[in-house]
């Protein structure tokens, strides 16, 4: 029997919405108690009044294999994982080939099994991502997906997409969509608007997203099936959702990190590390999304975790490769909206780690007795500079190169073993 008590530790708790000072006893790899008594031969932890939460549950993180090792590894992605205090990671089925069999599923769970961190994994919802056949829903789910997804990609097809979420409300499986209008937004590279024509870029208007949600929350009306839309980023959108939720419908919806905390004229002058899909959007936008995130109109924020090697980033803005990575930055760039006075730690935390496991059916996310003691320990206010060659992912294109920025983590557990921070 093992047991860990962290003693002076700043509580997070995002079921109960307080950030308070404690203690917390881990023992055999699961939360005792906050508060509660130590037994005798217990190794104690002194947090010096620094921030104790869940582990981060991130989801929608690309990882390379198979196919694209040399930009990610399972390896690479869970040691990143563990030094940005993330403790689950849900992953994306948009590899090479995706992950739209049995088979494929099973390969790549066996493959991360080694990782530092918790690993699950979408499958793709239809075959190959193309649109145009659906997958067996059933058989993977079974294998251990946990939602159903083709990432960026739009099935344009309605009568598809919709057989596909009459299968998964018979089954409970969660569908994660990307709304955007894909005739609309084919080829875009920026937000429309007056900063996107003097930098002659490629633009679409965010009401490319809004007409790709009101489709897709149409047919979660008509099918009854479980819905998540994994980034929302105009403040137009709102709406949308809002009446969804007000009707009923079993809808969710995430937003990335990036585009909380940066808008369209961080581009520059073209900074392809500034390439997003979809596209940063305006300062107004981006304070709407932050808004709705602590209103709880938002229920996720994710990394979406890109990794882009040298060759995709160095070229012109419109053909680079979009994207970021973001697993070990996650946390330092919601530390300036919680600097910013956007957003409380506990508001956070609750985006960032209990929405996705209530969502996902994940035990994780929580402080309370009898959740796994998977958790971080880390200091909100620590200065630094970021240098993206001390980032422990393979690609390093990260957004925040040379940005000063708070947020240090010091440890962290997955089911009670330390797997960053000092000795395991």
């Amino acid at each position: 029997m093992t047991a860990i008590l962290f003693t002076n530790a700043r509580l997070i708790d995002p079921e109960a919405q307080t950030d308070a000072p404690g203690s917390l006893l881990v023992r055999d790899g699961v939360i005792e108690g906050i508060d509660a008594d130590a037994p005798e031969g217990a190794a104690v932890i002194d947090c010096n009044g620094r921030a104790l939460a869940p582990g981060i549950i991130d989801w929608g993180v690309k990882i390379g294999e198979p196919g694209e090792r040399h930009k990610e590894s399972f390896r690479s992605a869970g040691l990143a994982a563990a030094a940005g205090g993330v403790t689950t990671i849900v992953a994306r089925p948009d590899t090479m080939p995706p992950i739209d069999t049995p088979e494929s599923l099973e390969f790549v769970t066996r493959r991360a099994a080694d990782a530092p961190v918790n690993i699950r994994h979408m499958a793709s919802l239809t075959k190959a991502r193309d649109g145009r056949e659906m997958v067996e829903i059933g058989f993977l789910t079974d294998a251990g997906a946990v939602a159903f997804s083709d990432g960026v990609r739009q099935v344009a097809d309605t009568r598809l997409l919709s057989r596909c979420m009459t299968y998964a409300r018979g089954l409970g499986a969660l569908i994660v969509g990307h709304p955007q209008d894909a005739g609309l937004s084919r080829g875009a590279a920026a937000t429309g608007g007056k900063f996107a024509s003097i930098y002659g870029l490629p633009a679409v208007s965010p009401m490319a997203e809004v007409i790709g949600l009101d489709r897709d929350l149409a047919l979660v009306q008509m099918t009854g099936c479980r819905w998540h839309a994994d980034q929302i980023t105009t403040a137009r959108a709102l709406p949308s959702l809002q009446r969804a939720r007000d009707a009923g419908l079993d809808v969710t919806a995430g937003i990335s990190i990036h585009h909380l905390t940066l808008n369209e004229y961080d581009v520059g002058d073209y900074r392809t590390f500034f390439r997003f899909t979809p596209p940063l959007r305006s300062e107004d936008d981006r304070l709407a999304m932050v808004e709705a995130v602590a209103e709880g109109v938002i229920d996720v924020i994710a990394s979406f975790h890109t990794p882009q090697d040298e060759e995709s980033k160095r070229l012109p803005f419109e053909a680079a490769a979009p994207g970021a990575v973001g697993l070990q930055t996650l946390l330092p760039a919601a530390m300036r909206l919680y600097h910013q006075g956007g957003l409380t730690l506990p508001q956070l935390w609750r985006a960032m780690s209990l929405n996705p496991a209530r969502r996902l059916g994940l035990p994780g996310g929580r402080l309370s007795p009898g959740a796994p003691a998977d958790l971080v320990l880390f200091d909100p206010d620590a200065p630094f500079v970021l240098d993206r060659f001390t980032l422990l992912s393979k690609s390093k294109n990260t957004p925040f190169d040379g940005a000063r920025m708070e947020g240090s983590v010091l440890g962290t557990w997955v089911a009670g073993r330390r797997v960053f921070g000092g000795k395991a």
